[in-house]
């Protein structure tokens, strides 16, 4: 099913977000704390629009976006700034799943086949001011871009009868008839623009209301009614909670009826205290939200496993899972790849920071980026070499040590494995 979006956006300034294109208020200083909590409000995407003008602080910009797609957890389309194709990989390399070409740029306009033919249609969408710019290039915008955003209202009504384009509105404070209005339009996918940025904390009632008027939006919706549950004697049932990113159990509490559907309904974990026999919503007094993404039951349906984007602490003492206690531990090899790269990952940063007498790692560091690269490329070669070898042993060495050497110049570089892992995902 396509689900119209709600789409605020962010006009980035000088390290800030700004009100928008002419009024450069300061909204916030922090423009990834701004995303997440869009985020966090239920907005479906986001757009991030650089303001930056000169080489040097389009740099310091994507740096910016880079973290705001981090934050985000939501698709993130990247616009401005975009003259050639090196821009729009840019983009899409700093985290943005989408990346907007300005139409009103004869040169965006000449690139769009190029670069649509380099990273997917699905990555390109057209920035569009004026109608003409969609019946001159229809075309082009058919062949190689995925959706258009019309950036003023004033040309909704005629983009509206003439695109057979999908496109998202941006749009200043209207009233919540003229947003079922325009939504209920058949090639309007989404609304963006004032209208988002002012309303994000009410966009879960305005998707509600959205459902009642036949309106196809993005929600939470149970596949398993409660009535299908098998519930304990108190009537509840068992909610394991865990991180999305690190699958780590953070937490095991109760939900009623109540709490399900609340839960459902906001999208913030909800759980049924025992001890104080009243609903609960996690994080409502530490701030420490649970935001879901997703809900599975067992086989026996007496169970739920969550899996949440976790705020801070899970626990009330402070630490992040509540399972910390430990009762026993046979000794075992972790076998994880990506926890073994996470603690191969932590020694060498330890290093980096502790310096350790006799440690080939502080050497490496201590010699500098250049011997670092050497060893690097050493190792790349003897991966080539081994590959030759009919004996699969010698590959596995060699690559073990490309991976080593390659640890190193992350830290050295500041680049992390979720970062690495995250890149890969998008790709």
């Amino acid at each position: 099913m396509a689900y119209k979006k709600f789409i605020p956006c962010i006009y980035l300034y000088k390290g800030n977000a700004v009100k928008n294109y002419t009024d450069r208020t300061i909204l916030q200083t922090n423009p990834a704390a701004l995303a997440k909590y869009y985020s966090d409000n239920n907005a479906d995407e986001l757009i991030v629009y650089d303001m930056s003008e000169g080489d040097a602080a389009h740099e310091e910009a994507l740096d910016i976006i880079k973290n705001i797609c981090s934050e985000a957890e939501i698709p993130v389309i990247g616009a401005g700034n975009v003259k050639r194709m090196e821009d729009v990989k840019k983009l899409l390399y700093a985290g943005c799943k989408k990346a907007a070409l300005n139409y009103a740029k004869q040169g965006n306009i000449e690139i769009t086949e190029e670069v649509s033919k380099k990273f997917g249609k699905d990555k390109i969408v057209a920035c569009v001011a004026e109608v003409s710019a969609i019946t001159e290039n229809e075309e082009l915008i058919e062949a190689y871009v995925d959706e258009i955003i019309l950036l003023k209202e004033t040309c909704l009504k005629e983009a509206i009868s003439v695109s057979r384009f999908p496109m998202v509105a941006s749009v200043p404070e209207v009233s919540l008839d003229k947003i079922l209005e325009i939504l209920s339009k058949d090639n309007i996918c989404g609304i963006s623009g004032y209208a988002i940025n002012e309303n994000a904390k009410e966009l879960l009632p305005i998707k509600q209301l959205c459902q009642n008027n036949d309106i196809a939006v993005n929600t939470f919706e149970a596949a398993l009614p409660w009535e299908e549950f098998k519930l304990n004697s108190d009537g509840h049932v068992t909610v394991v909670v865990q991180d999305y990113k690190t699958d780590e159990v953070l937490q095991v509490a109760y939900m009623n009826e109540e709490a399900y559907r609340t839960t459902l309904q906001t999208g913030k974990m909800t759980y049924y205290s025992r001890s104080r026999d009243e609903l609960w919503v996690k994080g409502e007094t530490s701030g420490h939200y649970q935001y879901v993404k997703s809900l599975t039951a067992d086989c026996d349906k007496d169970a739920i496993l969550a899996k949440v984007s976790q705020v801070g602490a899970a626990c009330h003492t402070g630490s992040h899972s509540c399972f910390f206690n430990k009762i026993m531990e046979k000794e075992y090899e972790e076998t994880n790849p990506l926890k073994v790269f996470e603690q191969v990952f932590s020694v060498i940063q330890d290093r980096k920071i502790h310096p350790k007498d006799g440690s080939y790692t502080n050497y490496l560091f201590d010699k500098g980026i250049d011997k670092i690269l050497k060893k690097l490329g050493e190792e790349a070669t003897e991966i080539v070499i081994a590959a030759k070898n009919p004996n699969a042993n010698e590959i596995k060495y060699e690559i073990s040590d490309f991976l080593y050497h390659m640890m190193v110049l992350m830290v050295e570089k500041g680049v992390t494995w979720e970062e690495i892992t995250t890149e890969l995902a998008q790709r």
